[in-house]
């Protein structure tokens, strides 16, 4: 039986915005080993039916078989597939309802105040107009430079947030089709707009030199289309016979200072027919800018609601309101009190001293506030911003506070979960789902690196390195699709590079900057390989050639990208709080590793579309500059110049090092690993590599102890501290609750919960190895410190599990593979071998059998320390014990390496120091039963 199938990227009640969309559908069967043979596709339009038939195993972005798609145009889909056993039946019908405008049909003018009083004034705005008799369907399209809601008769059209979500405006604009049928009736209506300047009007840049990138005001442009029974049609569009108000509720409203809403100055049924707008002034008209196009992402919404979790009291005696995880979104509120007074709300992600940590929000006040109008219950939330934060301050609340009478409203993309994970450690458990969070929160129309401060952008370094965990933990396509247009128009402005950001509103485009530029060639190739997307392999093929070109080009003869601006490997936890750019790692080295990838992954693209010649010359293009890095940054002996983490995984990840050189570069880095306790030297590059090329190289321990440790810098510091999200910094919060000092600090940043990828595809063993994961990999690889771990994937072919637990001294490992599709199955200590659909399971010889233990002593070599976790854990008890300051000073100095003795380390403190330290060791050995 095959599901309903999905047409183009299955946006929201089947929105269709382009005319001939994509079909993909997924297959059930109980046989194992099911095949497709054939489909047959039905599509009912307008009381039409339509067959086609597709031969082959095709099931995932399948050619559209129709004629294309006009205008509005509306039916169901379905679709029944063939196999061994016949035909299947019918699969439950898929709405298509087409959300493009036909060629010239845009009329709308944008509108807005026309005598504003204040830099990004709010603003209402109505029309009435007639609706006649054998009204059949009313289509609203609408998009602003800004955000806007509209209302007809008093009614919100749609439950979205901020739209239309934010696009280089110059370049590009989106409108919303919304059917508005139901909210229309025969005579007088009425179709109210409120705006705010949103992402148009904010104050982009830093250290006081914040700006408006686009414009100070903002302005809506929208119209309606009312088709009737006999075949007319009408038209209500935005022009000047629109009326105006900026003295209404909204006092002011934006990204980063919040919202003000005077309950007092609404004005009932302004959204109404009837109403008297004489007091209302005429529309300006402003500037059109580009032809909008249908949305092709996915809406941005409330998607969960959170209860008050706990009420607290600041030594300031401020009311704190704690919801028990950091998100993004509102707050709605349920208040009685008299006319005039105000409820403030300040958000914020942690406490500092008992009080709210307002201090990394830097200029942005993240405040809203409501002035009450004293009628009965009033219930509000701000409809244009939003805020990350878990605790929340509430000042000037009439009476006694109800913690029943807030809640927090997460909002976000609503994109369809598909990826989780779960094993036997509840921390790494908790990093996950941290990880998911920080997804949510960042995936707010545009992948953004925060959500709190005076920042909030698409950072296309941030997107890159995290691109692989949010195609697995959510259907991202579109959202990711959508975002690489906006990042090709703007490259088409700057000879081939690639901005910080997109939008480029830090004017960032003529500086290209390795890891964050390569999003143009990195995120197309990975869209493709795990959802099977060509089409924006396609379409993004001349930004990834226009990207490549341009650093080839600046690489010259040498063919090494250097000396010039870079972040490197950002927030390498041994760079300065204040400039977290200087790592370990050379810049230079970061940025012809990124060249050799680009010019690779294009070489890729190339290939796959056919174009042999491009193919060619990139793939010499790689050849050239992995020869020139291995000779500029390769010692005769093997060692890489910048002896760091990082440097050793992007060699080994991206295939620069050969396979003469790969195994040294694998325990060269895992030395590294041990030498700085198994605590991560890694900053944005090197963090999404290392665990990978640790286990790559097979050094499977040494990975796992990364994972586990818990001393900052590592993953679970964080989850130690109470951490709900991913922070932008190993040690956003010091060990003692304080904030790190840095002017930059997040605690909701993906970019370092990139690990999660290796968790996915390593750690559990379920990656693609075939576009859209048409064959799965399954490549489990069980580490220490484990006793079980699973994946669980809703893929284009349908639901794929793998997993696998210890049992004894062997390890079960288990696949579910869906219909139509195969796996390719590498395990431990065994050859690779195909399997195909159904659930199957192997038992294997544990790879990583328990330890004997030996006897610590002062003679035992400090990488034997380390590398036993008991005898670790007693060293560092014996210094903890005596001051632990001088405990942390240990960890924070000693180097594992095996050519010193533990004795080495107490040199240089005091006698009682090496008093408790034999003592410890005494003790362990004791219950080891050894001397």
């Amino acid at each position: 039986m095959a599901d309903a199938p999905r047409l183009e990227y299955g946006l929201d009640g089947g929105a269709v915005p382009i005319a001939r969309p994509r079909l993909s559908w997924r297959s059930r069967a109980e046989e194992p080993d099911w095949q497709q043979s054939a489909a047959e596709i039905r599509l009912d339009l307008d009381g039409e039916e339509h067959l086609a038939r597709v031969d082959g195993d095709a099931s995932v972005f399948v050619a559209w078989p129709f004629a294309d798609l006009t205008p509005r145009a509306r039916g169901t889909v379905r679709v029944r597939t063939e196999g061994a056993s016949g035909w299947s039946d019918w699969s439950q019908p898929a709405p298509l309802i087409a959300t493009f405008l036909g060629s010239g049909e845009w009329q709308a003018h944008f509108i807005g105040l026309q005598e504003p009083s204040a830099e990004a004034q709010p603003a209402q705005l109505r029309r009435e107009f007639e609706v006649g008799s054998g009204l059949r369907r009313a289509t609203l399209y609408a998009t602003a430079h800004g955000v806007y809601q509209a209302f007809v008769n008093g009614s919100a059209v749609d439950d979205q947030h901020m739209k239309p979500g934010w696009t280089p405006y110059q370049y590009r604009l989106v409108h919303e089709t919304t059917d508005v049928t139901a909210l229309l009736e025969e005579g007088r209506n009425a179709l109210g707009i409120a705006l705010a300047g949103g992402w148009y009007t904010e104050h982009y840049g830093f250290q006081g030199q914040a700006r408006p990138f686009y414009g100070t005001q903002p302005a809506v442009a929208g119209q309606l289309l009312l088709e009737y029974a006999d075949g007319t049609h009408d038209w209500v569009v935005t022009d000047a016979s629109w009326r105006a108000a900026g003295d209404g509720p909204w006092l002011t409203a934006g990204l980063y200072r919040g919202e003000r809403f005077d309950a007092s100055r609404l004005q009932s049924a302004w959204d109404r027919p009837g109403f008297d707008d004489s007091a209302w002034r005429s529309v300006a008209l402003a500037d059109p800018g580009p032809v909008p196009s249908p949305r092709t992402s996915p809406s941005v919404r409330v998607t969960q609601v959170l209860p008050v979790r706990e009420v607290l009291t600041s030594p300031s005696g401020k009311v704190l309101l704690d919801f028990g995880q950091n998100l993004v979104g509102r707050l709605r509120i349920r208040v009685v009190g008299e006319a005039g007074s105000t409820v403030i709300l300040r958000h914020a992600e942690v406490l500092e001293n008992g009080e709210l940590g307002t201090r990394p929000l830097r200029v942005a006040a993240a405040t809203d506030a409501y002035t009450l109008s004293g009628v009965g219950e009033e219930v509000w939330a701000p409809s244009f911003t939003f805020h990350g934060f878990r605790y929340a301050q509430v000042d000037g609340w009439p009476g006694d506070f109800d913690p029943e009478a807030v809640v927090a409203e997460v909002i976000g993309s609503d994109m369809r979960r598909t990826g989780w994970f779960e094993c036997s450690d509840a921390m790494v458990n908790r990093l996950h789902e941290n990880v998911v969070w920080s997804m949510r929160g960042n995936f707010l129309y545009l992948p953004t690196d925060c959500p709190q401060r005076d920042e909030r952008l698409g950072w296309t370094g941030d997107i890159q390195i995290f691109g692989p965990t949010a195609a697995f933990l959510h259907d991202s396509d579109s959202f990711l699709s959508s975002w690489l247009v906006d990042l090709a128009l703007e490259q088409e402005q700057t000879g081939g590079s690639v901005g910080f950001t997109v939008p480029d509103v830090l004017d960032s485009g003529r500086i290209p900057t390795a890891a964050w530029g390569d999003a143009a060639t990195v995120l197309p190739w990975l869209l493709h390989e795990r959802f099977g997307d060509r089409a924006t392999l396609a379409r993004q093929y001349p930004s990834m050639k226009g990207w490549t070109d341009h650093i080839l080009g600046l690489a010259g003869e040498r063919h090494l990208w250097e000396g010039m601006y870079q972040w490197g490997d950002w927030v390498d936890p041994d760079a300065p709080a204040d400039d977290p750019a200087r790592a370990k790692t050379d810049p230079d080295l970061v940025a012809s590793a990124f060249l050799f990838l680009s010019a690779t992954l294009t070489a890729k693209a190339a290939g796959e579309l056919g174009f042999d010649a491009d193919a060619s010359r990139y793939r010499a293009a790689a050849e050239r500059v992995r020869d020139a890095w291995l000779a500029e940054f390769v010692t005769p002996a093997g060692r890489i110049l910048s002896d760091a983490q990082t440097a050793y995984a992007l060699a080994l990840e991206f295939g620069i090092a050969t396979p003469e050189l790969a195994a040294g570069f694998g325990r060269r880095l895992a030395e590294l690993v041990r030498r700085d306790g198994y605590r991560i030297s890694t900053g944005f590059v090197g963090t999404p590599l290392v665990t990978h090329a640790l286990t790559s190289t097979g050094h499977t321990a040494a990975a796992a102890r990364m994972l586990l440790q818990t001393e900052c810098p590592s993953w679970l510091y964080s989850v130690t501290m109470g951490a709900t999200t991913v922070w932008e910094r190993w040690d956003s919060m010091l060990p003692d609750g304080s904030i790190n000092p840095g002017e930059m600090t997040s605690f909701n940043h993906y970019a370092l919960g990139s690990v999660a990828d290796w968790l996915h595809r390593v750690v559990a063993g379920l990656g693609p190895a075939e576009p859209a994961y048409r064959t799965v990999r399954v490549a489990p690889v069980p580490i220490p410190g484990l006793e079980h771990a699973a994946a669980r994937f809703d893929g284009p072919y349908g639901e794929i599990r793998v997993g696998w637990r210890r049992e004894g001294g062997s390890v079960v490992v288990t696949a579910t593979i869906p219909a139509n599709s195969r796996a390719e199955v590498t395990l431990p200590g065994r050859d690779a071998f195909e399997v195909a659909s159904g659930t199957h399971t192997w038992t294997i010889d544990d790879p990583e059998p328990g330890r004997d233990t030996a006897a610590i002593t002062m003679d035992t070599p400090l990488s034997a320390v380390i590398d036993d976790p008991a005898a670790y854990a007693a060293v560092v008890a014996a210094f903890d014990s005596v001051d632990p300051a001088v405990g942390q000073d240990f960890r924070r100095r000693t180097r594992w390496v095996a050519n010193q003795p533990l004795a080495s380390t107490t040199r240089l403190v005091s006698t009682t120091v090496v008093s408790a330290l034999e003592t410890k060791l005494d003790e362990l050995n004791a219950g080891r039963g050894v001397r």
